[in-house]
């Protein structure tokens, strides 16, 4: 449930959101407020994920709290548990909640308009009816004076976070769907604290390393797992690009393992550690020290041959090593745990440069968006009375142009990206713990944080998979020529290169090249001459990966022999060049029953 502040006479949403350390920007997405400078007595303010903690002082007392921080003294009494006569004790640890878990009906008030102003909203479709079930309405009629519980929707965005928590009483792997909000315990409980989990590039299974070191492979659609190997915990786990192979690091060296015939092959590299698949899938990354002992970046490739030197810098150790999705640039952070900075090495030049960071210099759990633009990473900042807290930061592979759209009450939080990099999940809920209970997503253009999972047991990593999870009787198509993979039914077969076609159904790809604008180039094709789509197309804006993109579906007139034909067009990352021509654009057409399916597993090469 979300939690309301009533505004005081003289405040200002920078003065709020202060006192609970939230970015103002995330303050006003999460109210959509109008005018972020004009807010009025008694209005009330949904208060997202902040730093709630403060340690007691010298003349402090519950009222005094209650006055400072514009809250009901209940609130405060409520949320750490409190006995009469309430008395508190120098640096006690209390918990200051930014208000009460309900909003008070105005007049005029309904329940649509308060799920638009805020955020009730699954794929920023209004959802009044989470409203209503939360209070148990027997209708949508609400009148003034009434007390709303206010929940968090499902954000709606592709794809499934996986999870690790002992909410279940024992560490397990967890699926949260971010479309229906439904959490699913996978693991069989047999991950750890120290588990981390690593979806293939296919989305159908996810590694991780668990109880006793055990690394496991999860078939995600069949349900069953499967013991790999024995390593040391936090290993650096990587797929191959088809899915086929994982590579780690074992005594120092090099394994790949490849699931299908179950055989474990070594390279001769000593040292290795914090090995990664280049997209290409010939080549791996890896850091390990150079003759004098410094850590340094490598290539090698997938036979052993063809070992390159990649970084000569003096920056060591190098951690948390992350190759982007591009396969152009990595990042790794360095020294160590008290001061972490995070540098970017460029692959073909090796130059390294820094990023800006938080004012700590602690910069934790850095993670590339899939378009490989922009950096994520946990920041932790101090302050006074509250302690360590973490800033969810952003920035450019380059330096600059950071952004903060979210905070978190932990010490540091793994950070990961939607498959579309537009949002980002992050933990918090450590409340001065150190153990976090809560996953919250916020999207980078609207920062109103969701907070998506809470329960009583502590959470303790998370990622994002690639792309939706595939339905079990679905393939994967991948065309390295127009740089693209998608899942479709497995029944369908191959008419060409670049279609296929089944008794339900059809897709077909190509790529344009179009001086138009965008819009125009959408609507050039769904007006076709020849009427594909049939007299009156509908055209519908989306993005896929961060692009930009189009939905074309056919009106009722369209011709029966055209089998429902649909189109989705988007903006290639960059532009492919086919037989010496260069197309910035990507096509695919299909059924319309299968059109979203396809789209939703998307991905870009």
């Amino acid at each position: 449930m979300q939690t309301f502040y009533t505004v005081r006479p003289g405040e200002s949403v920078s003065v709020i959101a202060k006192r609970w350390e939230i970015p103002v920007a995330a303050l006003i997405a999460a109210n959509n407020l109008p005018s972020p400078d004009i807010i009025t007595p008694g209005q009330q303010l949904s208060v997202p994920s902040g730093v709630t903690t403060v340690q007691v002082k010298p003349g402090d007392s519950v009222y005094s709290l209650a006055q400072a921080y514009g809250v009901p003294m209940a609130a405060i009494i409520e949320a750490n548990r409190l006995s009469p006569p309430y008395t508190i004790y120098i640096d006690q640890i209390l918990i200051i909640p930014p208000g009460v878990p309900y909003y008070v009906v105005q007049p005029g008030d309904t329940l649509y308009e308060l799920s638009g102003r805020y955020n009730v909203t699954t794929g920023r479709v209004r959802r009044p009816d989470l409203i209503r079930q939360a209070n148990r309405l027997p209708s949508d009629l609400i009148i003034a004076g009434m007390r709303l519980i206010i929940p968090y929707a499902p954000p709606g965005q592709a794809g499934r976070l996986a999870f690790v928590s002992n909410a279940g009483g024992a560490y397990d792997l967890w699926l949260y769907d971010p479309r229906s909000g439904r959490t699913t315990a996978v693991g069989g409980q047999q991950a750890d604290a120290h588990s981390v989990p690593y979806w293939s590039p296919d989305n159908r299974r996810i590694a991780f390393i668990g109880k006793q070191g055990v690394l496991f492979i999860l078939d995600v659609l069949q349900g069953t797992l499967t013991q790999i190997d024995q390593l040391e915990p936090y290993t650096t786990l990587s797929w191959s690009p088809d899915s086929a192979q994982i590579a780690y690091t074992k005594q120092n060296r090099i394994v790949l393992y490849e699931l299908a015939t179950f055989f474990g092959r070594t390279l001769p590299v000593t040292g290795a550690k914090h090995v990664q698949w280049f997209p290409s899938g010939d080549k791996l990354l890896f850091a390990a020290p150079d003759n004098t002992g410094t850590d340094q970046l490598y290539e090698i490739r997938t036979d052993g041959t063809g070992q390159r030197q990649i970084t000569h810098d003096q920056n060591s150790p190098k951690n948390e090593v992350e190759l982007s999705p591009s396969g152009f640039h990595a990042l790794f952070t360095s020294p160590g745990a008290s001061i972490s900075i995070i540098y970017v090495a460029e692959i073909s030049t090796g130059n390294i440069s820094e990023l800006t960071g938080g004012p700590l210099a602690k910069n934790y759990f850095p993670a590339w968006a899939p378009n490989s633009d922009v950096i994520a990473y946990s920041a932790t900042d101090f302050a006074e009375r509250k302690g360590y807290f973490s800033a969810i930061r952003t920035e450019r592979p380059q330096g600059g142009g950071q952004q903060i759209p979210a905070v978190s009450d932990c010490f540091a939080t793994p950070v990961t990206w939607s498959p579309d990099s537009e949002a980002i999940a992050y933990l918090s809920g450590c409340r001065g713990t150190g153990l976090s209970s809560e996953i919250w997503i916020v999207d980078i253009r609207h920062p109103a944080p969701i907070r998506v999972v809470s329960g009583t047991g502590a959470i303790t990593s998370v990622q994002w998979s690639y792309a939706a999870i595939p339905a079990d009787n679905y393939a994967q198509f991948r065309s390295d020529v127009y740089r693209v993979s998608f899942p479709y039914p497995a029944t369908w077969r191959a008419v060409s290169d670049t279609r296929y076609e089944g008794a339900d159904g059809f897709f077909q790809i190509s790529a344009l090249a179009s001086d138009l604008p965008f819009d125009e180039l959408c609507r050039s094709e769904a007006y076709h001459p020849l009427m594909p789509y049939g007299s009156s197309p509908r055209i519908v804006s989306g993005r896929v990966q961060g692009q930009e993109a189009c939905y074309i579906f056919p009106s009722p007139d369209q011709a029966p022999e055209l089998r429902q034909q649909s189109a989705f067009i988007a903006v290639y990352p960059q532009p492919v060049v086919i037989n010496g021509s260069t197309y910035p654009y990507f096509i695919l057409w299909a059924d319309q029953a299968h059109l979203q399916a396809i789209v939703n597993g998307l991905r870009f090469l």
